[in-house]
């Protein structure tokens, strides 16, 4: 195994020297100016999934707590009905959440795929803008796509307060 990932390490080796040393530090410094943009799109879009996560934990903890509550507690059959509405709410947002999380990982996947794409297109001097200004869009679409089922989720979550609000309501002493 060894053996194979020094031949692969020298392949690449023979195929990438040769480029490197025709490329200088001129022309090597507008190619990581142009990847810096990329960058900052990753790291602004790796705290939507870290805020995505977050509430995809919230709400697996919030559906594990009515379960435990319609089992263990003995509600009436109003409190009940209420929170199985609770649990089809949360259901519907797990998946409107995994969608908009996935997305967004699509998009973070377009954009290193595109860094690398750069370096690749200045490297070899190959003409790649279709193929680059496509990946770019698959990531600002996956991105915009994330963004909407977020929207969706916060419409939800509100809606699923409300139904907290309700049994609250139907709880109270008359």
């Amino acid at each position: 195994m060894g053996k194979q990932w020094f031949d692969l390490a020298a392949r690449l080796n023979r195929l990438v020297l040769p480029i490197m040393e025709t490329l200088s530090l001129t022309q090597l410094v507008p190619i990581l100016q142009l990847a810096v943009g990329p960058v900052i799109l990753i790291s602004g879009v790796g705290l939507l999934m870290l805020t995505l996560t977050n509430r995809f934990g919230r709400m697996i903890d919030r559906t594990r707590s009515i379960i435990h509550e319609i089992v263990e507690k003995g509600h009436s059959p109003v409190i009940v009905a209420n929170l199985n509405k609770q649990l089809l709410m949360l259901q519907r947002r797990s998946r409107i959440l995994r969608l908009s999380i996935s997305l967004a990982a699509v998009s973070v996947l377009g954009v290193g795929v595109l860094i690398l794409g750069l370096f690749v297109a200045a490297l070899w001097r190959l003409e790649m803008t279709g193929v680059l200004v496509a990946i770019f869009c698959a990531a600002i679409f996956g991105l915009i796509g994330s963004m909407i089922a977020f929207i969706i989720d916060m419409n939800l979550s509100l809606k699923a307060a409300q139904l907290d609000w309700r049994r609250i309501e139907l709880s109270a002493p008359k």
